[in-house]
């Protein structure tokens, strides 16, 4: 007699839904009434606007014999939902589905007791849509006899009424309450507003003014003219890889839409206003989705099933979730952070070091083989446990990464400029070897007409942790005179570090001066979705922060751009009549000089209470990129009146600068508070506001009191140094949720501006770079 199969053991999770470290037998879990989850899979044809229902087996211990969802099941012990999801799917039915035909669209808690309370279930479902274009043939499913005994079709609306009337033929499903998002979901999906989304399209672009940026090349050599050519090409490879790292089939939903932006002005919308965000997420919007599945791309699969006549296979919309992933593709898609730091508890000092690191990604077993990276042990992949992979960049991207460094080595050749030669061909080995210090050294100390920054910097995009880098590139024309004039700001670093409203326990020893290179933008490409970036430092490597400091890049055309459009209008829009004359370009400028230093300074590598050494960025991890942008705001504006009153700058600047910021604080929030600077500033204005600094009277227009606006900035600044300083995750929370909001003061600002209909950013149009890259 065969041995009985041991029974499925399920996660016990909390109320809240988080895993607790315990499973258990699953009918322990239904006796003892815990907290568990499941997957509800529905397939959707949207070409008849069909579900898909199962019948459920006789033999069930819940709900025999009614009609049901597609495919559903518990998720075992240790699994991923989304490889539950899959694995129920082809069990059940006999579908074998690709990841990216999954789309999580809710989750639905389900409280109940039934078999006359012998069967409690206190069960989180993760609700997945598989979008079909056609009907599947009933014919070409295969069912699993012990848990599914029909199939077939039902409009839905003609289901949802059936659960509505509480039908004894259909398990009970309340559409009125959670569970009737899959109705309205689909419902909104589906109906026919072409013209509603277009006008909508039409005015998310109308937020990004159109502006040339076409700088001058004559001080160019022909040697770095010809340079500059393989720059930009190696600039657009660059391209490719933040697309891939923004979410796992952007690049598919990209190309998708491309190829049919010419099928009718709304795919025209659709495709422009992708080419802004690089994804389907609005970035002024808080990242709500401006597309749907049902706009994706059309897929085609032969062997989904087993093979019927005449039937030329299953195709389906490749899915992409409502909510846009908080890991992007850095982890897997239904990776928490409960799951990862249980993960990486297990592994050793260097390998937590790879799994937190800049340059990596986390994967799961089944995702490295659909991505034909072999699950083995070697120098290029980390091996640590049956539930997660390391995998470097340099492997993950190794195509791209090749292609790009051959080009930066044959700019490399052509360059006649030593500094250059040396960063682009340390960059080049950078990208094979995963290995950044040199070539963030390198880049340090360029010294060239052309300003290139290029590789993974940035973490924002990593919502989860703040971990991960995301690749960029920006590309210029070195302007001498304006890197001449903000030396100043660089060399006054050490005297800023020791002057820090901050306790001495908390201060450095050890600043360098910050180098500052002022360009004017040519290309860029990346990471540069959005609100375009007026300056950046860095790099982000603590350990080239200790020892080197950092360096500063100021991009001078982009800055002028957004005061002329953006920052006066605002001005005019929202500042009292008699402070109007403070905004001007000097103050707004200048202090976009001291908010990058101001990231070299303060609070990086830290020690803990127990005497464990780390980061700022590890300690507070998702709460980190607002607050450093937000600290080096406010120490920037507290920085500009101590080098004036150290009388380094004019004392112009002293009424000025404030009443610039303010306009400032308007422009950065428009940006939305899912983004870490508009979060950052929100924070600030709240501060500022409450403190009594800004004031907003009855015309609905705002003004600084210079009595109290010095004190209010140094407070904030202290605050946010020190919840940085000691690592203190739960104070940085505290702070952000009760002063990152908008607030009423701020939904008056930002109502005026929107009647006024002032642009929120620039949308950049590379003319230069085209002709160039069309040349070559």
């Amino acid at each position: 007699m065969a041995a009985q199969a041991p029974e499925e053991r399920l996660d016990v999770l909390t109320a809240a839904g988080d895993k607790t470290g315990v499973s258990k037998p699953r009918s322990e879990v239904h006796r003892d009434g815990d907290y568990h989850r499941a997957v509800h899979v529905w397939i959707y044809c949207e070409s008849t606007g069909e579900l898909l229902l199962q019948r459920r087996a006789d033999c069930k211990d819940s709900w025999p014999g009614q009609w049901d969802i597609s495919s559903a099941g518990h998720v075992s012990a240790g699994d991923s939902s989304l490889s539950s999801a899959r694995r129920e799917l082809q069990e059940e039915l006999g579908i074998k589905l690709p990841v990216d035909a999954f789309e999580l669209i809710f989750v639905f808690l389900q409280e109940c007791v039934i078999n006359n309370g012998t069967y409690t279930n206190n069960e989180y479902n993760d609700v997945y849509l598989v979008t079909t274009l056609t009907p599947i043939p009933l014919e070409a499913f295969t069912l699993q006899e012990s848990e599914v005994s029909a199939v077939r079709y039902m409009h839905r609306d003609e289901y949802k009424s059936c659960l509505a009337a509480e039908s004894g033929e259909y398990v009970p499903y309340d559409v009125n309450g959670q569970y009737g998002q899959l109705f309205s979901i689909i419902e909104e999906r589906y109906k026919d507003n072409t013209e509603s989304r277009s006008l909508t399209l039409q005015k998310q672009i109308s937020r990004y003014a159109p502006i040339h940026l076409e700088p001058e090349l004559t001080t160019l050599s022909e040697g770095d003219r010809e340079a500059l050519g393989y720059i930009l090409k190696a600039s657009m490879v660059i391209d490719e890889i933040f697309y891939e790292q923004v979410w796992n089939s952007n690049t598919m939903l990209r190309d998708w839409l491309k190829a049919h932006a010419d099928s009718s002005s709304l795919d025209t919308l659709k495709w422009a206003y992708y080419s802004i965000n690089k994804s389907p997420w609005s970035c002024l919007d808080e990242n709500k989705a401006f597309l749907s599945t049902a706009d994706s791309a059309v897929k085609l699969l032969t062997d989904a099933t087993k093979p019927i006549s005449g039937w030329k296979g299953l195709e389906y919309r490749a899915a992409f979730p409502l909510d846009k992933p908080r890991g992007a593709n850095f982890y897997p898609a239904d990776m928490d952070k409960m799951e990862f730091d249980l993960w990486k508890s297990g592994l050793t000092d260097k390998e937590q070091k790879d799994a937190t690191g800049f340059f990596t990604v986390i994967k799961r077993p089944d995702a490295l083989l659909t991505t034909s990276v072999a699950q083995s042990d070697g120098p290029n992949q980390t091996n640590t446990s049956d539930d997660l992979f390391i995998v470097p960049y340099s492997k993950e991207y190794k195509t791209s990464l090749e292609k790009a460094a051959e080009l930066l080595l044959k700019a490399s050749d052509c360059s006649d400029c030593p500094s250059l030669k040396n960063l682009l061909k340390t960059k080049a080995n950078a990208f094979l070897s995963n290995d950044y210090y040199e070539s963030d050294i390198a880049w340090m100390e360029l010294d060239s007409n052309i300003d290139i920054t290029i590789g993974p910097y940035e973490t924002y995009e990593d919502g989860l942790f703040s971990y991960k880098a995301t690749f960029e590139a920006f590309v210029g024309v070195r302007d001498e005179v304006a890197t001449s004039q903000v030396k100043l700001f660089g060399d006054q670093l050490e005297d800023l570090e020791k002057n820090l409203p901050l306790d001495n326990i908390y201060k450095s020893d050890n600043v360098s001066a910050a180098p500052i290179r002022v360009m004017n933008l040519l290309y860029n490409s990346g990471d540069v979705k959005g609100p375009q970036t007026i300056a950046f430092n860095l790099p982000n490597d603590e350990r080239i922060v200790n020892e080197r400091g950092t360096s500063m890049v100021m991009l001078k055309n982009v800055s002028e751009a957004k005061f002329k459009h953006i920052l006066k209008p605002i001005a005019n829009a929202c500042i009292r009549e008699e402070q109007k004359e403070y905004v001007d370009f000097e103050p707004y400028y200048t202090h976009i000089v001291c908010h990058e230093c101001c990231h070299g300074i303060g609070p990086h590598s830290i020690t803990l209470p127990g005497g464990k050494k780390s980061t700022v960025r590890m300690e507070l991890q998702e709460c980190h990129s607002a607050l450093e942008e937000a600290k080096a705001d406010i120490v920037g504006l507290w920085a500009l009146n101590f080098l004036i009153n150290k009388g380094l700058l004019p004392k112009s600047l002293s009424k000025s600068m404030y009443v610039s910021f303010l306009a400032g604080c308007f422009r950065s929030i428009r940006f939305g508070l899912e983004e870490a600077h508009g979060k950052g500033q929100a924070l600030q204005f709240n501060w500022l506001y409450d403190k009594g600094a800004f004031i907003l009277h009855s015309d609905g227009k705002f003004s600084i009191d210079f009595t109290k606006v010095e004190e209010a900035v140094e407070s904030l600044g202290r605050e946010i140094m020190t919840i940085q300083a000691k690592g203190d995750k739960p104070a940085a929370q505290s702070l952000l949720q009760s002063r990152a909001t908008l607030t009423q003061p701020l939904r008056v600002a930002l109502e005026k501006i929107e009647h006024m209909q002032v642009p929120v950013d620039i949308a950049p149009i590379f003319g230069t770079a085209s002709k160039l890259l069309a040349n070559n």
